[in-house]
């Protein structure tokens, strides 16, 4: 009996993964963790579940974040990751075998790649292809990219910010930096134990940035309360952080993205950058939904700025959509099997 084939796209993400079946659109998004049991090497949870284990886990368990700045640090949680949420869409059987669309930063070296496409296979693929995150941001934005017209779209997700500009289906100028969502948090953690003496963790780091962080000065000055674990002490202790912390915590890092967005820039044929500056720089990931993040942008490089629709789900948006539509997967993906 021949094995049924049927196309899924993961838009493998360092915070985030998120599964499309071809058809139904996005249909799983969880979070890019996986709790383990370390003696018998048996998975307990993933995504959600797995999330809420990280800082409180015994001896026996760790719970891990199997990607780190947009590449897979743990094969093996990342197979097992894989895996369960792929099963999760489509039940594990012996006939089926999907195909999988799986997206990958632009700075994926040969041998990263090799590894990406491993995961798939040892995780029950058919067979596996690679698409740029930047390609699958464009599609999802929304952006014409098949016109001989330059449009610009950053995408600043957990791991990386990437940014390219495209014109004819193709990229013409891209970069991509290991400064993002998840090193913004690093950022904070480090900040408040610098200025406090105070340990936080990065959960508490990512619910501070969201409510209080801002890219610019805010005309009002917000204040958080924050609990952590006092270093010198070691008892818990209560500190009270305001939005100029958080802008001064996170603004080295913002400006090595900004940087990143004037190198590619630099790298644009002058006819694309002159459409650029008239369209405008798409901002899309979970990283772009940071407050006055378009604001900062715009004002230090003079182009207007966007936020895309559900910034956050552009990638898989992309993914999805190239999954109902053969010419734009062909065009899209990096392998030639299609």
């Amino acid at each position: 009996m021949k094995s049924i084939s049927k196309e899924i796209g993961i838009d493998l993400g360092t915070s985030y993964t998120r599964i499309s079946v071809r058809g139904r659109g996005t249909v799983l998004s969880e979070p890019t963790v996986v709790a383990i049991n370390k003696i018998t090497g048996e998975i307990l949870a993933v995504g959600n579940q797995a999330k809420e284990m990280l800082g409180r886990t015994p001896d026996s368990i760790v719970a891990v974040k199997p990607l780190r700045d947009g590449i897979i640090a743990d094969f093996e949680a990342t197979r097992m990751l894989i895996q369960n949420l792929v099963y999760r869409v489509v039940p594990k059987s012996l006939f089926y075998k999907p195909r999988m669309i799986v997206t990958i930063p632009s700075a994926i070296t040969d041998v990263e790649e090799r590894a990406v496409e491993g995961v798939g296979y040892k995780a029950g693929a058919k067979a596996v292809y690679l698409m740029e995150e930047v390609m699958a941001a464009a599609i999802g934005a929304g952006l014409q990219i098949d016109r001989p017209e330059g449009c610009m779209i950053v995408d600043i997700g957990g791991g990386t910010s990437e940014m390219a500009v495209l014109s004819l289906g193709g990229i013409v100028a891209e970069n991509s930096v290991k400064v993002a969502g998840d090193k913004l948090d690093r950022d904070i953690v480090e900040y408040i134990r610098t200025k406090f003496n105070v340990l936080i963790g990065q959960n508490e780091a990512e619910e501070i940035k969201r409510h209080i962080g801002t890219a610019s000065s805010a005309m009002t000055e917000e204040k958080v309360n924050v609990k952590g674990r006092n270093l010198s002490t070691g008892l818990p202790e209560t500190v009270t952080v305001t939005t100029l912390d958080i802008n001064e915590a996170i603004r080295n890092s913002l400006e090595i993205i900004l940087k990143a967005i004037k190198t590619t820039l630099e790298n644009t044929p002058p006819e694309l950058s002159s459409d650029v500056m008239s369209k405008g720089i798409v901002l899309c990931g979970s990283g772009s939904l940071l407050k006055n993040l378009d604001r900062y942008i715009s004002e230090q490089t003079g182009i207007p700025v966007y936020i895309s629709e559900n910034p956050s789900e552009c990638v898989s948006r992309g993914v999805a959509m190239s999954l109902d539509n053969i010419e734009i997967l062909k065009k899209s993906v990096k392998s030639r099997r299609m």
